[in-house]
């Protein structure tokens, strides 16, 4: 019994050394004379404005050890890293610190850290510069603090610069203003006012950005400007409604521009039409209730002027053909000038004509006008004179010769159309009333102002709009000295003494009214004529009378000139 006591006792003993044996060589500190690092994959590393120096741990960086114990040793499990929490920025401890600090965070948009180092904020102060910066477009700000302006113990001012690029500028938005700084519970702080982000918002004041369409057209006027508002001749030239935005940067109240973008310099193709005269042909037609249209020509170079037009058919002012009535009249005429008579040869203006056989023709109103010269008949627009002359004297082509080969209605290159049947088959009924500008004889209005600007000149030749005339055009035709100003006598007579006489037209004006039946509706209103160098037409579909409603138009017109 007392050997198996001591056996237990022995084992006992032996147990306790070799626990105790154990424990010493798994201590922590185990090892120290040669320790063996390994590799660190679960540290948290908090970035600081300076590294440690290379090699050297962090503090508070965990160190792991590696075991000395037997393989079968459980392996220990490093300690958890606490995460340090970096300190707020200190304090500016002098002026220069605190407005350098508070210039950089302005120029990097960093708006907490700028109201940060501001004393006494206001509420909105964050909302003032994004404000500021989206109402005017700013895209960039770039500052720089300058000297001291006064400094001392409590307070201090510095003056800085500062550019702002702005959307729609190529130039900078330059500025300078003032930083005053003052010295609050150990600390500097910015005394932020309006005035700190531009001079301008001092005293309620602010900056307002404005944008002015200018025109910016694909085509000019002959001026090299663009053509007047509402020029009614979109469908002639293209890119009248070309525009550019040109901002601008304004002090309020003063109203004094900060910045000012310059306006485009125009580019566009040039054309033939005058500003001026578009605008008063265009004005002219306002408060015309019918589709119309006003063309006018250089008498000399036959360039179109002005073209405006309401009628909405295309190009219908050059190219849309509609009976001249009387005012072809002026091609009749001069054929029968070239007959051998004269105008003041006595011709009979009866209130009705039939032609032998034929058609009766009677005049506007059923006037009875008795013996009077060509001059007069064409200034009362006898249609009863001009059927039976054209009748007597016309035959065999000959009106239609006058009309195709000097006065251009017939097919041709350019920009006006003109027609007229072929006279050496027509009846004596169709002779007499193309005579008077119906059956067969339809014209745009550019081809009558062509009419009435050969009149004035002597001279038959293709209107054109540039000046480079396309290639092809026909050769200008002469009517012939005596010709030309028998006409010119004749359409001024129409003005002083005949149908235009009540119309309100100004000195000078010479022309021919016309009243066009068509079988559709009333009765297109014409008038064409030329003052000084400018020949024209107006067209007034389904207007009534020539000399009521055409002529007071053309009257607008040319005294808007």
């Amino acid at each position: 019994m007392r050997r198996k006591r001591l056996l237990a006792l022995i084992g006992t003993a032996v147990t306790i050394v070799v626990v105790s044996v154990y424990g010493l060589l798994t201590a922590p500190d185990a090892g120290r004379a040669s320790p063996t690092r390994t590799p660190d994959h679960t540290r948290e590393i908090t970035l600081t404005d300076e590294e440690p120096p290379a090699g050297e741990p962090q503090a508070g960086e965990p160190q792991a050890h590696a075991p000395t114990g037997p393989p079968s040793s459980p392996t220990p499990v490093p300690a958890t890293p606490v995460p340090s929490t970096p300190s707020a920025p200190a304090a500016p401890a002098t002026p220069e610190e605190a407005a350098a600090r508070y210039v950089e965070a302005w120029q990097n948009g960093n708006l907490t850290a700028m109201t940060a180092l501001v004393a006494d904020p206001p509420a909105d102060l964050t909302a003032r510069h994004l404000d500021f910066d989206r109402d005017l477009r700013v895209s960039s700000l770039s500052l720089t603090l300058g000297e001291a302006l006064r400094e001392d113990a409590t307070t201090a001012e510095f003056a800085f610069h500062g550019v702002r690029q702005v959307e729609g500028f190529d130039e900078p938005w330059q500025f300078a203003s003032v930083l005053r700084l003052t010295r609050r519970d150990d600390a500097w702080k910015v005394l932020w006012t309006p005035e700190t982000m531009h001079p301008s918002l001092r005293d309620g004041g602010s900056v307002q950005r404005t944008e002015t369409a200018f025109r910016r057209p694909a085509t000019l006027t002959r001026e090299g400007e663009p053509f007047p508002r509402r020029s009614r001749a979109d469908r002639y030239v293209p890119g009248l409604e070309g525009t550019v935005t040109v901002p601008a940067l304004l002090e309020r109240p003063s109203g004094r521009e900060l910045l000012a973008a310059p306006v485009p310099s125009q580019d566009g193709r040039r054309v033939t039409i005058s500003r001026p005269v578009q605008a008063a042909a265009a004005r002219a037609l306002d408060g015309v209730g019918q589709p119309a249209a006003i063309v006018a020509l250089d008498v000399r170079s036959r360039e179109v002027l002005a073209v405006a037009d309401t009628l909405d058919e295309g190009q219908a002012a050059f190219t849309g053909l509609y009976p001249p009535g009387s005012t072809f009249k002026i091609v009749t005429a001069a054929a029968l000038l070239r007959t051998g008579i004269v105008p003041d040869a006595p011709l009979p203006c009866p209130a009705t004509y039939t032609v032998p056989n034929g058609k009766t023709f009677t005049n506007d109103g059923g006037a009875d006008h008795g013996t009077v010269t060509l001059t007069a008949a064409f200034a009362f627009s006898c249609n009863t004179t001009f059927a039976q002359q054209t009748y007597e004297r016309l035959g065999g082509g000959r009106l239609s010769a006058e009309a195709a080969d000097r006065f251009g209605f017939r097919v041709k290159p350019g920009l006006s159309a003109c027609r007229i049947g072929r006279g050496e088959t027509e009846t004596p009924d169709e002779l007499t009333t193309d005579a008077i500008g119906q059956n067969s004889v339809l014209a745009s209005p550019l081809c009558m102002a062509e009419v009435a600007a050969a009149a004035a000149s002597g001279v038959w030749r293709p209107a054109v709009m540039t000046d480079r005339p396309a290639p092809g055009l026909p050769a200008a035709v002469p009517l012939g000295d005596g010709v030309a100003a028998e006409l010119r006598a004749m359409m001024t007579s129409v003005v002083t003494e005949g149908t235009a006489a009540r119309a309100g037209l100004p000195p000078g004006t010479a022309g021919k009214t016309g009243t066009a039946e068509v079988g559709d509706g009333a009765s297109h209103a014409w008038f064409v004529g030329y003052r000084d160098s400018v020949a024209f037409a107006v067209f007034v579909r389904h207007g009534g009378g020539g000399g009521a409603v055409a002529a007071p138009i053309a009257a607008r017109f040319l005294k808007a000139l």
